[in-house]
């Protein structure tokens, strides 16, 4: 792979169900300055990528966090634990687009309403979908990615381009873009809780080091790569923020919910065939889901088959030969997600999901720091010192009650996800202690095999 097929696949991991879903959800949290939360995130995510640049130079290897974790810390438990929250992130991430479609995409295309139940019924219908689509066996090429990415680039197209003919036709309300919602809360605590939940929408970046067997010299062209897809979507999303808020009253973008840039196009250009957006939309929530349901069913195959996990999970189904057990717990619960997350389910999971990739986030900026004391023969990327320090600071931040803003709801739902995993560990661990085994070094190379 290069460059260019490498930028548009690292753009393509970013976009998708975030932006186009919890645009209103933010709004609700920021108020009119909808572009800052973004802005904010992407530095925060920015700052990250260094530390991913440096180590992936160091160690080409499709593993990731895992890879990171156990090499700087050499605690099986604690690797497992990365491993398994970046799992279950998959599974909240494809949980949340799952509510999107099915309370937003779906019956906007078809110009139907949904009731709250059938809301849910529809998007645990999604959710089987996906694992019957993920058991039949699917192979995304980076090519098709490059597919995919401009087809999603499209919808965020037609909402900047609709923001450029409304304002030039001498609409919107520039004021509205420096208002803060400091109603309940401090102006800090509402830029902050925003940018907890914006940073869903930057997320995807780190899943580009699983490419790095794939590329020509990944130390040489991973950071011009990495940093400029990131770049070009946070500029995108400043600009989808900015269009939203000079059309649309941010309590208004808040009532749409997932639907707020439905309601950014009914206002800035009504004369606009709504139904295009609309598609571009459900592809857009299917593709993320598609996915983050992939990736996590065959992390829970690798973790079952280095034994850290129950080896039941690791089945493989003799004819399809794909790993039907794994996608049927991943897929489980997920649809307990979907089913039980209520009216503002996107906003929870997709909350969730960041707050989950934000511990893995600090545990890999504080591994790139522990090892420097290994160096490689090779040359690679060194980020300044500075950069994973700040960044970890802040996903922390980001992360801790009280500071961060967040719902208690992102917590609990974390929390029981990582209880399953602890559980499980700790079932497989009595398992191999009545058979005289122990857990062995975990490889994390293999879990995603």
């Amino acid at each position: 792979m290069g460059p260019r097929l490498l930028f548009f696949f690292v753009i393509g991991d970013i976009l998708g169900t975030g932006v186009y879903a919890l645009t209103g959800s933010v709004a609700g949290k920021v108020g009119g300055a909808l572009w800052l939360p973004f802005l904010a995130a992407f530095i925060v995510a920015f700052l990250t990528a260094f530390a991913y640049l440096e180590l992936v130079g160091k160690y080409p290897r499709a593993a990731g966090a895992a890879l990171y974790t156990n090499r700087a810390y050499r605690k099986p438990f604690l690797t497992f634990l990365v491993a398994f929250a970046v799992m279950c992130s998959g599974i909240t991430s494809a949980s949340a687009a799952a509510r999107a479609f099915g309370g937003t995409y779906l019956p906007a295309a078809f110009d139907v309403e949904f009731s709250d139940t059938t809301i849910a019924l529809v998007a645990v219908l999604f959710i089987v979908a996906l694992a019957v689509i993920n058991f039949a066996g699917v192979s995304h090429s980076v090519k098709a990615n490059v597919v995919l990415t401009c087809i999603e680039l499209l919808g965020l197209a037609i909402i900047i381009g609709v923001g450029i003919y409304a304002v030039g036709g001498g609409e919107g309300e520039p004021s509205r873009l420096t208002e803060i919602n400091t109603s309940d809360t401090s102006w800090l605590l509402a830029i902050t809780a925003a940018t907890s939940l914006a940073f869903f929408a930057m997320v995807g970046f780190e899943d580009s080091v699983n490419m790095s067997e794939e590329c020509r010299e990944p130390a040489k062209i991973f950071p011009k790569a990495l940093l400029g897809g990131m770049a070009t979507a946070a500029v995108i999303y400043v600009l989808v923020a900015i269009t939203s808020s000079l059309l649309v009253a941010a309590s208004d973008l808040a009532g749409a919910e997932s639907g707020a840039l439905l309601l950014v196009i009914d206002v800035g250009a009504p004369g606009f065939p709504r139904w295009i957006f609309e598609w571009i939309g459900v592809f857009a929530v299917i593709n993320s889901a598609l996915i983050n349901m992939l990736m996590a069913s065959r992390l829970l195959y690798g973790m079952a088959n280095e034994r850290i996990l129950p080896r039941i999970f690791g089945t493989v189904h003799p004819f399809r030969r794909t790993p039907w057990v794994s996608i049927l717990v991943t897929s489980g619960i997920a649809a307990v997600l979907v089913a039980s997350a209520g009216t503002d389910g996107v906003g929870k999971l997709g909350g969730t999901t960041a707050l989950l990739l934000l511990c893995v986030f600090a545990v890999v900026n504080s591994a790139v720091l522990v090892l420097r004391r290994e160096p490689v023969e090779h040359t690679h990327f060194r980020a300044p010192t500075w950069a994973p320090v700040l960044a970890g600071i802040l996903c922390l931040w980001l992360a801790i009650p009280v500071l961060s803003g967040r719902p208690a709801s992102d917590y609990y739902i974390a929390l029981i996800l990582l209880g399953i995993g602890v559980v499980l560990w700790f079932v497989n661990w009595l398992y191999l202690r009545s058979k005289g085994e122990q857990v062995k070094e975990v490889d994390p190379t293999a879990l995603r095999d």
